[in-house]
């Protein structure tokens, strides 16, 4: 299928007086994609995208033409939230992926994969870690994948929904876990060989995370969904607590009271970021290229509820803050940023587009 190109000129407006405004066209790949989750490129031409119900499309940039991929497993449970979820290629020629995998005892578990990618197929297909987050509800499965600068891969779980477990380390509810390329267990992990405790846990007390991105420095950042006013993105400890359900800035569904004990708890790590509002956060990208110097080191969020692409840097002060929501008129739901090869941005909707921002000419 040919992609439909439109583009239009933008100028990014200054929200704060930190704010650096870059002109950038809006460019639109591909449409009709069947709710895309994740993307990752296997090369600059190419692109592996994820799509929620168990599908994967091998997307060609200089063409436009996409192909399905077979060799997918038979046993992805779409529903609700869950599905087949993130997709990250690594130079060793694996393709990992996350999915809801199908269980007896409930709605699935949130799954780490690998496969390798021979033409339109992927083979040699392996289920790596099949946490241990089965629940009866539909949400909160994560789940993103960063790779390390330690040459180890990370995850999020989430709380399925059920919150009291993401306090429990008897599970994998709730938590970034830390894994060899294999999905191994590392002996350094802050939890190994803890009676009890699953060995994977790095950190944990999380609700649903929806993004992780290592920063220059080599320090691994998550943002996730809370309840009503209570997204956040955390700066991620070995070992910590980041409080998840007992701590929360949100409020519940049912009734208009707080979620938790406190917003604050001792011996739990508070969020570097809060949204207020919530902006129903999809992924986290820290950008390094060199398309848009003036962005780089900063961080970029989908956002779903509140339809927009967040832009956050630090202050004076190191505080990290949001500066900018662009394409806020936009009404995209954006469920994935991510950077290419090139230094551009490109962009999946919940409406099934491709998009890029490029610099204009």
């Amino acid at each position: 299928m040919k992609p439909k190109l439109s583009k239009l000129l933008l100028c990014a407006s200054l929200l704060t007086a930190c704010s650096q405004a870059a002109e950038y066209q809006l460019e639109e790949l591909a449409t009709e994609l069947k709710r895309p989750w994740g993307l990752a490129f296997i090369d600059a031409g190419q692109i592996v995208i994820t799509e929620k119900a168990g599908s994967a499309q091998l997307f060609d940039l200089a063409s436009g033409q996409r192909r399905p991929l077979s060799g997918l497993p038979k046993d992805i449970y779409s529903r609700g939230q869950g599905g087949l979820m993130d997709v990250k290629y690594h130079p060793n020629g694996w393709l990992y992926f996350t999915y809801n995998k199908a269980s007896d005892e409930g709605r699935g578990r949130t799954t780490l994969a690998r496969a390798k990618l021979e033409g339109s197929a992927l083979t040699q297909w392996q289920d790596l870690l099949v946490s241990d987050s089965v629940s009866v509800t539909g949400r909160h499965y994560g789940s993103r994948i960063a790779f390390g600068p330690d040459g180890h891969l990370y995850f999020g779980v989430g709380d399925r929904g059920v919150r009291a477990p993401a306090q429990d380390n008897s599970n994998h509810i709730g938590t970034v876990l830390r894994v060899d390329m294999e999905g191994k267990a590392l002996a350094d992990n802050p939890f190994y060989g803890q009676a009890n405790i699953k060995p994977e846990i790095y950190s944990y007390g999380h609700r649903n995370p929806q993004g992780l991105a290592f920063d220059g420095d080599g320090q691994l950042w998550e943002i996730e969904h809370g309840p009503r006013g209570g997204d956040e993105i955390n700066k991620i400890v070995a070992g910590a607590n980041y409080g998840w359900p007992r701590a929360s800035y949100g409020r519940e569904y049912s009734e208009d009271k707080p979620v938790g004990e406190a917003s604050q708890i001792e011996g739990m790590l508070d969020a570097a970021v809060v949204y207020i509002p919530s902006i129903a956060p999809s992924s986290l990208m820290i950008y390094s290229g060199a398309a848009f110097p003036q962005w780089q080191g900063q961080f970029f969020a989908g956002a779903l509820a509140m339809t927009h692409l967040n832009r956050l840097g630090f202050d004076a002060q190191g505080k990290l803050q949001e500066q900018e929501r662009m394409l806020a008129d936009k009404g995209l739901r954006i469920r994935h940023v991510a950077e290419g090869p090139e230094g551009y941005i490109y962009l999946l909707t919940d409406a099934g587009r491709l998009l890029r921002l490029k610099p204009a000419p």
